[in-house]
Parts: C-alpha cells; sequence; structure tokens
C-alpha cells in the first residue's frame, strides 16, 4: 500500500501559451494545495511540447501504442502522469470546448481509454471562459480523467475578462479554495477506491466484450490478459459488497449475450 505521509506529486498540464487567465488559476490552485501540506507542484505548458495531431490510423488501439507511427513528445508526456500522484487539466473555453492544442493532446492518448492505467490518481479540471460554456467543459474533462482511470474531483470554471474585476477574482479564488481542499483530502486517502455500479459495468461490460470478440492478436486482449482482468472483479484489488458482487455477475451475463449475438451477426 502507497506510504500516505510521503510528498505527493502533482502536475497540471496547461492548454495555452498565454500566461493570463487559465495560467493564473492554475497557479493559485497549486499554491493553495502546497500550502495545504505533503504536495510538491509542477507546471506542464502543453504549448512546450510537440504533439502531432493523430491520424486515425488506429495502429495503437489495434498492435499497441508503440507501432504508432507518430514520433512526438507524446510518451514524455504520459510519462509524467505517470509519475504524479495527481493531474490538472487546465485549459481555456475556445469555440465553447478545449483549446486545440489539448484536445490533440488528449487525442494522442486515445489507447489509454482502452487501456486505463492511471488508477488510484487524483484528477480535476480547470477552465477559464469569457462569457459562457465553461461548465460543459468542466464536465467533459471529468468525464475524460474518469475514463483515463482517475479518481476525479470535481472542476472548476471562471469567467475572465482582461482585465479581471475584483469580484472576479474572488469568485474564483473562493472556488479554487474549495476546489484544493478538495483534491488534498482525496489526494491523502490511501487504498483503493470502491468503484460506483456504473463504474462497474463499464469495466466488466467492457472487458467480457473484449474476451469473447477478440483474440490474442489485438493488443486490448494481451493487455487485460497480462493485467488479470479477465479474472478480477474491477481494475484494481477492491471489496464489493454482494450487492455490487452480483451486479457485476449480471452485468457479464447481459455482455456475454449481447457479444455473442453480435459475433453471429458478422
Amino acid at each position: 500500500m502507497p506510504d500516505s505521509t510521503a510528498v505527493k506529486r502533482v502536475t497540471a498540464f496547461i492548454g495555452t501559451a498565454r500566461k493570463k487567465s487559465t495560467y493564473g488559476a492554475v497557479r493559485e490552485f497549486l499554491d493553495r494545495l502546497e500550502a495545504l501540506g505533503g504536495v510538491e507542484c509542477e507546471i506542464v505548458a502543453l504549448t512546450d511540447y510537440r504533439i502531432e495531431t493523430c491520424r486515425g490510423c488506429r495502429l495503437c488501439l489495434d498492435k499497441g501504442e508503440e507501432f504508432c507511427p507518430l514520433k512526438d513528445d507524446r510518451d514524455v508526456l504520459i510519462e509524467k502522469m505517470m509519475a504524479s500522484d495527481g493531474v490538472v487539466f487546465a485549459s481555456p473555453n475556445y469555440s465553447f470546448q478545449v483549446s486545440a492544442i489539448m484536445k490533440t493532446f488528449l487525442d494522442r492518448l486515445g489507447f489509454l481509454f482502452h487501456r486505463p492505467r492511471l488508477h488510484g490518481k487524483t484528477f480535476t479540471s480547470i477552465v477559464a471562459q469569457g462569457i459562457y460554456g465553461g461548465r460543459k467543459i468542466v464536465k467533459y474533462l471529468s468525464f475524460v480523467g474518469g475514463a483515463l482511470g482517475f479518481d476525479v474531483v470535481k472542476g472548476s470554471c471562471f469567467t475572465a475578462f482582461d482585465p479581471m474585476t475584483e469580484k472576479e477574482r474572488q469568485k474564483r479564488d473562493k472556488a479554487l479554495a474549495k476546489q484544493s481542499k478538495g483534491f488534498h483530502e482525496q489526494l491523502s486517502k490511501p487504498g483503493n477506491r470502491v468503484p460506483t455500479l456504473f463504474e462497474l459495468m463499464i469495466f466488466r461490460m467492457g472487458r467480457t466484450s473484449i474476451r469473447i470478440t477478440l483474440d490474442e492478436s489485438w493488443r486490448d486482449y494481451t493487455y487485460y490478459s497480462e493485467h488479470g482482468w479477465f479474472e478480477s472483479d474491477y481494475w484494481y484489488p477492491t471489496r464489493l459488497g454482494v450487492l455490487k458482487r452480483s451486479a457485476g455477475s449480471l452485468f457479464d451475463s447481459i455482455s456475454a449475450r449481447i457479444s455473442k449475438a453480435r459475433a453471429k451477426q458478422v
């Protein structure tokens, strides 16, 4: 079991080169986090790294990420996440979504949604908006964080005109204070979190489908096999109560019926 008293490493990935609203909010969040104790932080500006646009060739999904034809800084950034106990994704609201560099980065992580490996790490997001749409982006990033395997702490969205008014700054700082406290609490929790029924359903139905429809020529299949996920209750060791154990078996059964029916139609 990890040492809950050890210094935790938190890395914030920022999807903008401007050291303005988004950067300022991240810096404020990390300063508050460090003030709570036991945390060291790093800010990573995605624009400082070479991130190429995914070509949709599916080689990372079907054969393995090492077969990707793009030779950029994807693996450097993934290693930074793997070496972190906590991760923050921060982006301005551009055209009612994350910035282009942030979306390009997320697209390069596509295989990790198939083969998540960031379990036990804490995640949150920070979004700066001009007028509208930021909350939907926070919701999107929370979904992304969960799909990557993170334990998600609700993100924050703030309105930031330039220059920022004192009222806007106070509102932002209040939200960041609450967010940093919740993030620090989750970061400090020992052991593995018990999955929700929805999370359990996603895992059990997904893995059963992979077991039935794929074989050892597919990287998803071999990855699940190597990690013992075809036999496990969940992605990681955890205690499931009677209800969730029963639900897990039901999810396996439903997925098996669906997968076998689809196989007959091919």
